[in-house]
Protein backbone atom coordinates (compact mmCIF):
# COMPACT_ATOMS: atom_id res chain seq x y z
CA UNK A 1 0.00 0.00 0.00
CA UNK A 2 2.79 2.35 -0.85
CA UNK A 3 1.37 5.73 -1.86
CA UNK A 4 4.53 6.79 -3.62
CA UNK A 5 5.67 9.07 -0.82
CA UNK A 6 8.40 6.72 0.40
CA UNK A 7 11.87 8.24 0.56
CA UNK A 8 14.35 5.51 -0.24
CA UNK A 9 17.84 5.49 1.13
CA UNK A 10 20.61 5.64 -1.46
CA UNK A 11 21.60 2.22 -2.74
CA UNK A 12 18.74 0.40 -0.99
CA UNK A 13 16.49 -1.84 -3.05
CA UNK A 14 12.83 -1.69 -2.04
CA UNK A 15 11.60 -5.05 -0.70
CA UNK A 16 8.11 -6.49 -1.19
CA UNK A 17 6.14 -4.42 1.32
CA UNK A 18 2.39 -4.56 1.91
CA UNK A 19 2.11 -1.90 4.62
CA UNK A 20 4.41 1.02 5.46
CA UNK A 21 4.35 2.61 8.95
CA UNK A 22 1.84 5.30 7.98
CA UNK A 23 -0.59 2.91 6.24
CA UNK A 24 -3.97 2.03 7.74
CA UNK A 25 -5.81 -1.28 7.85
CA UNK A 26 -9.08 -2.71 9.24
CA UNK A 27 -9.15 -3.12 13.02
CA UNK A 28 -9.63 -6.88 12.81
CA UNK A 29 -6.60 -7.33 10.58
CA UNK A 30 -4.52 -5.06 12.82
CA UNK A 31 -5.49 -7.15 15.86
CA UNK A 32 -4.61 -10.42 14.10
CA UNK A 33 -1.24 -9.13 12.89
CA UNK A 34 -0.64 -7.63 16.33
CA UNK A 35 -1.29 -11.01 17.94
CA UNK A 36 1.39 -12.50 15.69
CA UNK A 37 3.88 -9.96 17.06
CA UNK A 38 2.84 -10.86 20.62
CA UNK A 39 3.50 -14.53 19.89
CA UNK A 40 6.88 -13.68 18.37
CA UNK A 41 8.07 -11.69 21.38
CA UNK A 42 6.33 -13.75 24.04
CA UNK A 43 8.92 -16.45 24.70
CA UNK A 44 11.88 -14.12 25.17
CA UNK A 45 9.91 -11.38 26.95
CA UNK A 46 8.69 -13.88 29.56
CA UNK A 47 11.93 -15.86 29.85
CA UNK A 48 14.23 -12.88 30.47
CA UNK A 49 12.43 -11.65 33.62
CA UNK A 50 12.24 -15.20 34.98
CA UNK A 51 16.01 -15.53 34.59
CA UNK A 52 16.44 -12.29 36.57
CA UNK A 53 13.84 -13.12 39.22
CA UNK A 54 11.40 -10.46 37.99
CA UNK A 55 7.63 -10.93 37.75
CA UNK A 56 6.71 -12.07 34.20
CA UNK A 57 3.27 -10.44 34.36
CA UNK A 58 4.85 -7.10 35.15
CA UNK A 59 7.36 -7.58 32.34
CA UNK A 60 4.64 -8.34 29.78
CA UNK A 61 2.66 -5.30 30.95
CA UNK A 62 5.63 -2.98 30.62
CA UNK A 63 6.61 -4.43 27.26
CA UNK A 64 3.26 -3.18 25.96
CA UNK A 65 3.61 0.19 27.69
CA UNK A 66 7.20 0.50 26.46
CA UNK A 67 6.18 -0.19 22.88
CA UNK A 68 3.59 2.59 23.02
CA UNK A 69 6.16 4.98 24.53
CA UNK A 70 8.68 4.12 21.83
CA UNK A 71 6.18 4.59 19.01
CA UNK A 72 5.19 8.02 20.35
CA UNK A 73 8.82 9.18 20.71
CA UNK A 74 9.77 8.11 17.16
CA UNK A 75 6.52 9.39 15.72
CA UNK A 76 5.65 5.89 14.54
CA UNK A 77 8.37 6.07 11.88
CA UNK A 78 10.55 3.25 13.29
CA UNK A 79 8.19 0.26 13.66
CA UNK A 80 9.40 -1.86 16.58
CA UNK A 81 8.21 -3.95 19.49
CA UNK A 82 10.00 -3.55 22.82
CA UNK A 83 10.51 -6.52 25.11
CA UNK A 84 12.67 -7.63 28.03
CA UNK A 85 16.37 -7.14 27.31
CA UNK A 86 18.67 -10.13 27.80
CA UNK A 87 21.62 -7.76 27.98
CA UNK A 88 20.68 -7.02 31.61
CA UNK A 89 20.63 -10.63 32.86
CA UNK A 90 24.28 -11.09 33.80
CA UNK A 91 24.60 -7.60 35.26
CA UNK A 92 21.40 -7.96 37.29
CA UNK A 93 22.56 -11.32 38.65
CA UNK A 94 25.90 -9.83 39.69
CA UNK A 95 24.39 -6.65 41.13
CA UNK A 96 21.66 -8.37 43.14
CA UNK A 97 23.34 -11.69 43.96
CA UNK A 98 20.51 -13.57 42.25
CA UNK A 99 20.96 -17.35 42.04
CA UNK A 100 18.84 -17.84 38.91
CA UNK A 101 15.93 -19.64 40.59
CA UNK A 102 12.71 -18.17 42.03
CA UNK A 103 11.97 -14.56 42.89
CA UNK A 104 14.87 -12.12 43.18
CA UNK A 105 15.24 -11.23 46.90
CA UNK A 106 17.05 -8.01 45.98
CA UNK A 107 14.67 -6.92 43.24
CA UNK A 108 14.64 -3.29 44.40
CA UNK A 109 18.42 -3.01 44.05
CA UNK A 110 18.24 -4.57 40.58
CA UNK A 111 15.53 -2.08 39.58
CA UNK A 112 17.74 0.79 40.71
CA UNK A 113 20.40 -0.39 38.29
CA UNK A 114 17.84 -0.64 35.47
CA UNK A 115 16.57 2.91 36.05
CA UNK A 116 20.09 4.32 36.31
CA UNK A 117 21.12 2.58 33.09
CA UNK A 118 18.04 3.99 31.41
CA UNK A 119 18.97 7.46 32.66
CA UNK A 120 22.48 7.22 31.20
CA UNK A 121 21.00 5.84 28.00
CA UNK A 122 18.67 8.85 27.76
CA UNK A 123 21.52 11.33 28.26
CA UNK A 124 23.47 9.65 25.46
CA UNK A 125 20.35 9.68 23.27
CA UNK A 126 19.95 13.43 23.77
CA UNK A 127 23.61 14.00 22.90
CA UNK A 128 23.20 11.88 19.78
CA UNK A 129 20.14 13.88 18.79
CA UNK A 130 22.31 16.98 19.01
CA UNK A 131 25.62 15.95 17.43
CA UNK A 132 24.86 12.61 15.72
CA UNK A 133 25.82 8.99 16.45
CA UNK A 134 29.14 8.58 14.62
CA UNK A 135 31.16 9.16 17.81
CA UNK A 136 29.72 5.96 19.27
CA UNK A 137 31.18 4.01 16.37
CA UNK A 138 34.56 5.63 17.07
CA UNK A 139 34.63 4.76 20.79
CA UNK A 140 32.95 1.37 20.35
CA UNK A 141 33.90 0.07 16.90
CA UNK A 142 32.59 -3.28 15.71
CA UNK A 143 35.54 -5.21 17.17
CA UNK A 144 34.92 -3.76 20.64
CA UNK A 145 31.11 -3.86 20.65
CA UNK A 146 31.12 -7.43 19.30
CA UNK A 147 33.54 -8.53 22.02
CA UNK A 148 31.39 -6.89 24.71
CA UNK A 149 28.34 -8.78 23.45
CA UNK A 150 30.38 -12.00 23.63
CA UNK A 151 31.48 -11.17 27.18
CA UNK A 152 27.86 -10.83 28.28
CA UNK A 153 26.88 -14.12 26.64
CA UNK A 154 29.78 -16.08 28.16
CA UNK A 155 29.11 -14.65 31.61
CA UNK A 156 25.65 -16.25 31.47
CA UNK A 157 26.90 -19.77 30.75
CA UNK A 158 26.93 -20.88 34.39
CA UNK A 159 23.30 -19.80 34.83
CA UNK A 160 22.10 -22.17 32.09
CA UNK A 161 24.23 -25.04 33.41
CA UNK A 162 22.88 -24.61 36.95
CA UNK A 163 19.29 -24.51 35.71
CA UNK A 164 19.56 -27.84 33.91
CA UNK A 165 21.13 -29.39 37.00
CA UNK A 166 22.93 -32.71 37.35
CA UNK A 167 20.12 -35.28 37.44
CA UNK A 168 19.71 -37.51 34.35
CA UNK A 169 16.07 -36.48 33.97
CA UNK A 170 16.85 -32.77 34.25
CA UNK A 171 19.68 -33.07 31.72
CA UNK A 172 17.39 -34.97 29.32
CA UNK A 173 14.65 -32.33 29.55
CA UNK A 174 17.12 -29.48 29.14
CA UNK A 175 18.78 -31.01 26.08
CA UNK A 176 15.40 -31.93 24.55
CA UNK A 177 14.23 -28.34 24.97
CA UNK A 178 17.48 -27.07 23.47
CA UNK A 179 17.19 -29.46 20.51
CA UNK A 180 13.66 -28.27 19.67
CA UNK A 181 14.69 -24.62 19.96
CA UNK A 182 17.62 -25.18 17.59
CA UNK A 183 15.84 -27.36 15.01
CA UNK A 184 12.49 -25.55 14.92
CA UNK A 185 13.48 -22.54 12.79
CA UNK A 186 15.60 -24.79 10.56
CA UNK A 187 12.80 -27.28 9.88
CA UNK A 188 9.97 -24.78 9.46
CA UNK A 189 11.94 -21.90 8.02
CA UNK A 190 14.18 -23.74 5.57
CA UNK A 191 11.60 -24.32 2.84
CA UNK A 192 11.75 -21.56 0.26
CA UNK A 193 8.57 -19.97 -0.98
CA UNK A 194 6.66 -20.50 2.28
CA UNK A 195 4.14 -17.69 2.67
CA UNK A 196 4.32 -15.89 6.04
CA UNK A 197 0.53 -15.96 6.12
CA UNK A 198 0.36 -19.76 6.15
CA UNK A 199 0.42 -21.92 9.26
CA UNK A 200 3.98 -23.02 8.50
CA UNK A 201 5.11 -19.46 7.93
CA UNK A 202 3.63 -18.24 11.21
CA UNK A 203 4.98 -21.01 13.46
CA UNK A 204 8.44 -20.73 11.91
CA UNK A 205 9.07 -17.60 14.00
CA UNK A 206 8.02 -19.20 17.30
CA UNK A 207 10.95 -21.48 18.28
CA UNK A 208 11.10 -20.36 21.93
CA UNK A 209 7.41 -21.00 22.52
CA UNK A 210 7.55 -24.34 20.69
CA UNK A 211 10.61 -25.53 22.62
CA UNK A 212 9.09 -24.40 25.90
CA UNK A 213 5.84 -26.27 25.23
CA UNK A 214 7.62 -29.49 24.19
CA UNK A 215 9.95 -29.35 27.20
CA UNK A 216 7.06 -28.54 29.55
CA UNK A 217 4.90 -31.45 28.32
CA UNK A 218 7.85 -33.86 28.44
CA UNK A 219 8.65 -32.80 32.01
CA UNK A 220 4.97 -33.05 33.01
CA UNK A 221 4.77 -36.63 31.73
CA UNK A 222 8.12 -37.67 33.19
CA UNK A 223 7.71 -36.01 36.59
CA UNK A 224 3.99 -35.88 37.37
CA UNK A 225 3.04 -39.21 35.76
CA UNK A 226 6.21 -41.34 35.85
CA UNK A 227 7.92 -39.90 38.94
CA UNK A 228 11.32 -39.14 37.43
CA UNK A 229 11.49 -35.65 38.91
CA UNK A 230 9.83 -33.12 41.20
CA UNK A 231 6.17 -32.81 40.07
CA UNK A 232 4.87 -29.51 38.72
CA UNK A 233 2.71 -27.83 41.36
CA UNK A 234 -0.42 -26.26 39.87
CA UNK A 235 -1.74 -25.24 43.28
CA UNK A 236 -0.85 -21.53 42.98
CA UNK A 237 -2.97 -21.27 39.83
CA UNK A 238 -6.08 -22.04 41.87
CA UNK A 239 -5.28 -19.26 44.33
CA UNK A 240 -5.18 -16.30 41.93
CA UNK A 241 -7.93 -14.56 39.93
CA UNK A 242 -8.10 -14.41 36.16
CA UNK A 243 -7.81 -10.62 36.25
CA UNK A 244 -5.91 -8.49 38.75
CA UNK A 245 -3.23 -5.87 39.33
CA UNK A 246 0.37 -6.92 38.51
CA UNK A 247 3.05 -6.99 41.22
CA UNK A 248 4.61 -3.54 40.98
CA UNK A 249 7.85 -2.71 42.80
CA UNK A 250 9.96 0.39 43.45
CA UNK A 251 13.73 0.73 42.94
CA UNK A 252 16.48 1.27 45.49
CA UNK A 253 19.56 3.06 44.17
CA UNK A 254 22.72 1.30 45.35
CA UNK A 255 25.97 2.80 43.95
CA UNK A 256 27.72 -0.57 43.59
CA UNK A 257 24.75 -2.16 41.82
CA UNK A 258 24.44 0.84 39.52
CA UNK A 259 28.12 0.64 38.56
CA UNK A 260 27.66 -3.03 37.64
CA UNK A 261 24.55 -2.51 35.50
CA UNK A 262 25.67 0.70 33.71
CA UNK A 263 27.87 -0.98 31.04
CA UNK A 264 24.77 -2.68 29.64
CA UNK A 265 24.06 0.66 27.95
CA UNK A 266 26.95 -0.03 25.57
CA UNK A 267 25.22 -3.19 24.38
CA UNK A 268 21.86 -1.42 24.05
CA UNK A 269 23.46 1.30 21.91
CA UNK A 270 25.14 -1.20 19.58
CA UNK A 271 22.07 -3.43 19.45
CA UNK A 272 19.50 -0.73 18.75
CA UNK A 273 21.70 1.13 16.29
CA UNK A 274 21.88 -2.09 14.29
CA UNK A 275 18.12 -2.56 14.57
CA UNK A 276 17.34 0.94 13.31
CA UNK A 277 19.66 0.47 10.35
CA UNK A 278 18.18 -2.96 9.60
CA UNK A 279 14.58 -1.74 9.72
CA UNK A 280 15.48 1.16 7.45
CA UNK A 281 17.09 -1.23 4.98
CA UNK A 282 14.04 -3.52 5.04
CA UNK A 283 11.69 -0.62 4.29
CA UNK A 284 14.05 1.06 1.84
CA UNK A 285 14.12 4.22 3.96
CA UNK A 286 16.91 6.22 5.52
CA UNK A 287 16.18 6.12 9.27
CA UNK A 288 19.60 7.43 10.40
CA UNK A 289 18.14 10.87 11.33
CA UNK A 290 15.86 9.04 13.80
CA UNK A 291 18.61 7.17 15.68
CA UNK A 292 18.64 9.67 18.56
CA UNK A 293 14.86 9.51 18.94
CA UNK A 294 14.91 5.70 18.79
CA UNK A 295 17.51 5.60 21.57
CA UNK A 296 15.47 8.10 23.60
CA UNK A 297 12.31 6.03 23.18
CA UNK A 298 14.07 2.88 24.39
CA UNK A 299 15.71 4.77 27.26
CA UNK A 300 12.45 6.31 28.50
CA UNK A 301 10.76 2.92 28.22
CA UNK A 302 13.52 1.32 30.31
CA UNK A 303 13.23 4.03 32.97
CA UNK A 304 9.44 3.70 33.18
CA UNK A 305 9.67 -0.10 33.33
CA UNK A 306 12.32 -0.03 36.07
CA UNK A 307 10.33 2.46 38.15
CA UNK A 308 7.35 0.09 38.14
CA UNK A 309 9.13 -3.23 38.69
CA UNK A 310 9.82 -4.28 35.10
CA UNK A 311 13.11 -5.21 33.38
CA UNK A 312 15.16 -3.11 30.99
CA UNK A 313 13.65 -2.89 27.53
CA UNK A 314 15.00 -3.15 23.99
CA UNK A 315 13.72 -3.41 20.44
CA UNK A 316 13.22 -7.04 19.45
CA UNK A 317 14.88 -8.76 16.51
CA UNK A 318 12.16 -11.43 16.65
CA UNK A 319 9.58 -8.85 15.64
CA UNK A 320 11.89 -7.47 12.97
CA UNK A 321 11.85 -10.95 11.45
CA UNK A 322 8.04 -10.95 11.50
CA UNK A 323 8.01 -7.57 9.74
CA UNK A 324 10.33 -8.85 7.04
CA UNK A 325 8.40 -12.10 6.61
CA UNK A 326 4.97 -10.45 6.38
CA UNK A 327 5.96 -7.24 4.60
CA UNK A 328 3.94 -5.39 7.25
CA UNK A 329 5.53 -2.33 8.89
CA UNK A 330 2.31 -0.54 9.87
CA UNK A 331 2.56 1.19 13.25
CA UNK A 332 -1.08 0.36 14.01
CA UNK A 333 -0.01 -3.29 14.19
CA UNK A 334 2.40 -2.53 17.02
CA UNK A 335 -0.21 -0.48 18.84
CA UNK A 336 -2.52 -3.51 18.67
CA UNK A 337 0.27 -5.81 19.91
CA UNK A 338 1.00 -3.45 22.80
CA UNK A 339 -2.65 -3.38 23.86
CA UNK A 340 -2.81 -7.20 23.83
CA UNK A 341 0.36 -7.40 25.96
CA UNK A 342 -0.99 -4.89 28.47
CA UNK A 343 -4.18 -6.96 28.79
CA UNK A 344 -2.12 -10.11 29.48
CA UNK A 345 -0.21 -8.19 32.14
CA UNK A 346 -3.42 -7.79 34.11
CA UNK A 347 -4.01 -11.56 34.32
CA UNK A 348 -2.46 -13.08 37.49
CA UNK A 349 -3.43 -16.60 36.44
CA UNK A 350 -1.32 -16.12 33.32
CA UNK A 351 1.63 -15.20 35.51
CA UNK A 352 1.01 -18.17 37.81
CA UNK A 353 1.06 -20.51 34.80
CA UNK A 354 4.38 -19.07 33.64
CA UNK A 355 5.86 -19.66 37.11
CA UNK A 356 5.15 -23.40 36.81
CA UNK A 357 7.70 -23.78 33.99
CA UNK A 358 10.24 -26.39 35.23
CA UNK A 359 13.77 -25.11 35.82
CA UNK A 360 15.41 -27.66 33.44
CA UNK A 361 13.15 -26.36 30.65
CA UNK A 362 14.38 -22.85 31.40
CA UNK A 363 17.92 -24.22 31.27
CA UNK A 364 17.42 -25.61 27.77
CA UNK A 365 15.94 -22.32 26.58
CA UNK A 366 18.78 -20.45 28.26
CA UNK A 367 21.39 -22.50 26.42
CA UNK A 368 19.79 -21.54 23.11
CA UNK A 369 19.29 -17.87 23.90
CA UNK A 370 22.61 -17.31 25.69
CA UNK A 371 24.32 -19.11 22.84
CA UNK A 372 22.67 -16.74 20.36
CA UNK A 373 23.75 -13.75 22.44
CA UNK A 374 27.34 -14.98 22.44
CA UNK A 375 27.22 -15.86 18.76
CA UNK A 376 25.86 -12.41 17.91
CA UNK A 377 29.38 -11.07 18.38
CA UNK A 378 30.22 -12.84 15.13
CA UNK A 379 27.51 -10.92 13.30
CA UNK A 380 28.95 -7.63 14.52
CA UNK A 381 32.50 -8.70 13.67
CA UNK A 382 31.39 -9.79 10.20
CA UNK A 383 30.10 -6.30 9.51
CA UNK A 384 33.50 -4.90 10.46
CA UNK A 385 35.28 -7.48 8.32
CA UNK A 386 33.16 -6.61 5.29
CA UNK A 387 33.95 -2.94 5.76
CA UNK A 388 37.67 -3.69 6.08
CA UNK A 389 37.83 -2.53 9.72
CA UNK A 390 38.55 -5.92 11.32
CA UNK A 391 41.32 -8.34 10.42
CA UNK A 392 41.75 -11.46 12.54
CA UNK A 393 45.24 -11.95 11.14
CA UNK A 394 46.40 -8.97 13.20
CA UNK A 395 47.88 -9.40 16.67
CA UNK A 396 45.97 -6.40 17.97
CA UNK A 397 42.66 -7.96 17.00
CA UNK A 398 43.45 -11.27 18.69
CA UNK A 399 44.70 -9.56 21.85
CA UNK A 400 41.61 -7.36 22.22
CA UNK A 401 39.15 -10.19 21.57
CA UNK A 402 41.02 -12.91 23.46
CA UNK A 403 41.81 -10.91 26.58
CA UNK A 404 38.35 -9.35 26.71
CA UNK A 405 36.57 -12.70 26.47
CA UNK A 406 38.87 -14.42 28.99
CA UNK A 407 38.46 -11.62 31.54
CA UNK A 408 34.69 -11.68 31.06
CA UNK A 409 34.33 -15.46 31.20
CA UNK A 410 36.51 -15.59 34.31
CA UNK A 411 34.36 -12.97 36.05
CA UNK A 412 37.41 -10.91 37.00
CA UNK A 413 36.27 -8.58 39.80
CA UNK A 414 38.29 -5.59 41.03
CA UNK A 415 37.72 -4.48 44.64
CA UNK A 416 39.19 -1.29 46.09
CA UNK A 417 37.92 -0.82 49.63
CA UNK A 418 34.14 -0.78 49.44
CA UNK A 419 34.19 -0.01 45.72
CA UNK A 420 33.77 -2.94 43.36
CA UNK A 421 33.92 -3.41 39.59
CA UNK A 422 32.01 -6.50 38.48
CA UNK A 423 33.27 -8.95 35.89
CA UNK A 424 31.32 -7.47 32.98
CA UNK A 425 32.36 -3.93 33.89
CA UNK A 426 36.01 -4.89 34.23
CA UNK A 427 36.04 -6.84 30.96
CA UNK A 428 34.29 -3.99 29.13
CA UNK A 429 36.75 -1.37 30.37
CA UNK A 430 39.76 -3.57 29.58
CA UNK A 431 38.45 -4.25 26.07
CA UNK A 432 37.82 -0.57 25.28
CA UNK A 433 41.09 0.69 26.76
CA UNK A 434 43.17 -2.10 25.22
CA UNK A 435 41.72 -1.51 21.75
CA UNK A 436 42.42 2.22 21.73
CA UNK A 437 45.81 1.79 23.42
CA UNK A 438 46.99 -0.70 20.80
CA UNK A 439 45.53 1.44 18.01
CA UNK A 440 47.38 4.50 19.32
CA UNK A 441 50.71 2.67 19.34
CA UNK A 442 50.21 1.25 15.86
CA UNK A 443 49.24 -2.30 16.81
CA UNK A 444 46.82 -2.53 13.88
CA UNK A 445 49.63 -3.26 11.46
CA UNK A 446 51.05 -6.18 13.41
CA UNK A 447 50.48 -9.62 11.90
CA UNK A 448 49.39 -12.41 14.21
CA UNK A 449 51.77 -15.29 14.95
CA UNK A 450 51.18 -18.22 12.64
CA UNK A 451 48.99 -16.22 10.26
CA UNK A 452 48.68 -17.28 6.65
CA UNK A 453 50.19 -14.94 4.11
Amino acid sequence: MNDGSVRSAPGIVMPDIHYFPEDRMPAGRAALLGLQHVLAMFGATVLAPILMGFNPNTAILFSGISTLIFMVVVGGKVPSYLGSSFAFIAAIAAASGYSGVGANPNLAVALGGVVAAGGLYLVIALVIGWIGFRWIEVIFPDLVSGTIVGIIGLSLAAVAVNQIGTTPFGIFIGLLTLLVAVLWPVVFGAKKGVSPGTFRGIIAVLPIIAAGVVGYVAYLIGANLLGYGKPIDFGPMHQVPIFGIPAFATPVFDPVAISIVMPVVIVLLAENLGHVKAIGAMMGRDLNPLVGRAFAGDAIATIVSGLGGGPGMTTYAENMAVMRLTGNFARVTFVAAAIIAIALGFSPIFGALIQTIPVPVLGGLSFALFGLITGAMGTIWQRGIQEGKINFLETRTLLVVGIGLVVGAGNFVIRIGTFELGGIVTATLITVVLYHLLSFFGGASTEAPGSVE
